[in-house]
This record gives C-alpha cells, sequence and structure tokens, in this order.
C-alpha cells in the first residue's frame, strides 16, 4: 500500500470549509476505451482508487457521465463509506448517446436528472461540488449560460449541491456566473503546451477560485517537447511527470488532477509533487508555450 506523502501543499476552495490536497485524481479513465462501459480490469480500478485515498489525495474528479455511470460506481465501489475529508468534484451538461457521442445536456430537467444520478450512484446525500460544463469539444463559446446555471443554483439552495463551478468557460461566462451564484473552481484545458487560458488563470488566482486544468498531460495524445524532455532528463524525471510539477509551480490556486487506471502511474503522478523546478528549468519549459 501506498504510504501518504506530500502532494504539494493544500487549497481551501474560496468561502468554504472544504480543503484538499493540491495533487488530486482524475476519475475518467477508470471507465472503458472511449471512456465507455466498464474498465478491463474492474478490480484494479478499485486499488488504483484506494491507493490514490491512502497516499493522501482527498479531491477527485469524476462525472456519472463517465461510463457512463462505471466510474462513481466504481468510486463509490472502492471507497464507500467516504473517509472524512474526501472531496468529491462532479460534473454535469453532458451524457453520452448510444453511439457513445457526447451530447450537451443542459435542460432544467436534465441537470435536475444529472444530480440524482451522481447522488445515486457515488452514494451520497449531498455533492460537494458540481461542475457546469458547457463550451464544445474544441474548447469554449461564448454564450450565456444562466438558464443551466441557475437552475443548479436551485438545486444548491435545495441541499443537493454544496459548492458550484464551471468547466470549459471563457471570463466572460465567469463574470456573468458571479452575479448567480459564487464559483469556487474553473475547470479548462491547460498545460505546459496548450496555454490560452494565461490571463484567465491569474484573474483567478487574484480572486481565490481554484483552477484545475484538464488534460494536465495534453490528453489523448500526449505532449511532445524537446524541452520537456531534457528537462525530465536532467532531474532524473519522465516527461509527463515535469509537465504535472510545472503547473503547480504555475499558480498556486492550480489543483490537478491526472487520471490514471495504472499503479505503476498513480506512483508516478503523486511523485509529481515533489519535483522541484529551478528557474532555468521554469524558463525553458515556458518556452514550450510562450505565455499569452
Amino acid at each position: 500500500m501506498m504510504k501518504p506523502i506530500g502532494l504539494g501543499g493544500s487549497f481551501t476552495f474560496p468561502n468554504t470549509s472544504l480543503t484538499v490536497n493540491r495533487m488530486g485524481y482524475g476519475a475518467m479513465q477508470l471507465a472503458g476505451p472511449q471512456v465507455w462501459g466498464p474498465p478491463r480490469d474492474p478490480d484494479g480500478a478499485v486499488r488504483v482508487l484506494r491507493a490514490a485515498v491512502a497516499a493522501g489525495v482527498n479531491h477527485i474528479d469524476t462525472s456519472d457521465f463517465y461510463g457512463p455511470h462505471v466510474t462513481n460506481q466504481t468510486i463509490k465501489r472502492a471507497l464507500h463509506p467516504y473517509p472524512e475529508g474526501l472531496v468529491m468534484v462532479t460534473k454535469l451538461g453532458a451524457r453520452r448517446g448510444p453511439d457513445k457521442s457526447w451530447i450537451h445536456a443542459l435542460s432544467r430537467q436534465e441537470l435536475s436528472d444529472g444530480v440524482h444520478d451522481n447522488l445515486r450512484n457515488l452514494g451520497l446525500d449531498k455533492l460537494d461540488i458540481v461542475n457546469l460544463r458547457v463550451g464544445d469539444p474544441m474548447g469554449p463559446t461564448e454564450g450565456s449560460i444562466e438558464q443551466p446555471l441557475t437552475a443548479l443554483a436551485e438545486l444548491k439552495r435545495q441541499g443537493l449541491i454544496g459548492h458550484l463551478g464551471l468547466s470549459n468557460v471563457t471570463p466572460r461566462q465567469l463574470a456573468e456566473a458571479q452575479k448567480i451564484s459564487e464559483i469556487v473552481c474553473v475547470q479548462n484545458l491547460y498545460n505546459v503546451a496548450h496555454r490560452s487560458d494565461d490571463a484567465f488563470l491569474d484573474d483567478l488566482e487574484r480572486q481565490g477560485i481554484a483552477y484545475v486544468p484538464f488534460f494536465p498531460l495534453g490528453g489523448f495524445a500526449p505532449i511532445q517537447s524537446a524541452a520537456l524532455e531534457a528537462a525530465a532528463a536532467s532531474m532524473q524525471a519522465k516527461p509527463m511527470q515535469v509537465a504535472l510539477a510545472w503547473l503547480l509551480h504555475r499558480a498556486r490556486n492550480i489543483l490537478l488532477i491526472p487520471g490514471t487506471s495504472s499503479m505503476e502511474h498513480l506512483r508516478e503522478n503523486l511523485d509529481a509533487a515533489a519535483i522541484k523546478l529551478s528557474p532555468e528549468a521554469i524558463a525553458n519549459l515556458d518556452s514550450i508555450c510562450p505565455r499569452r
């Protein structure tokens, strides 16, 4: 069993009692290929989740549209009853078609159904944080999010949701959302090779709002960079570990949720939190994608 280790320090979501270690765990890879159906090794998925929590992970990012239902049911099997202090963050705003497609699900009824699906499959009475996911697969798209967020804010008032966040959004959409409800986190695409959110991230840091980059390692096509390879070789680390370490150094409000179904990769991801980057290494890594 993995022993607890330092996980990049801690972060408290604004105006909440929820404090998490900055290195968390993303559950998407617990489902089968194309995030559909059961994992190849269900028992292995349970072992990975238990090992992550035993090592100090107390922030799990999931969604009931992963599988669908599979990841939440696996989390429940592995960890329920949940240890004190474990923060579960889920997402709403999509559903899966029978052809494995990703379809917007932003109506009031779809969002209500999604909350209850997450509660049932996780075995919870209340969801700690729910992110409203909008935009499209290529990134955020401008447009009002008032109606779906208002529906979630109503479910929050009913006591089914603790706090609200956003995923795949623009600064303008955040500003609109903050007129409806407090927003405690934003989850967007960001990594050492994809930095279009630099200014947005800086603004969120000033506000004390968590920024949770999805695809921190590049997604389905891992980051390939000579600078990243060189930095990793100089530190006797793996490139993907250095990419995670760079994110932790980038801003104090960044929380990481790398996912894996492999015990070996889990350890590598967690060990990345202990990597210290020199100013020279950071400058070299910054050159992969100049600040925007």
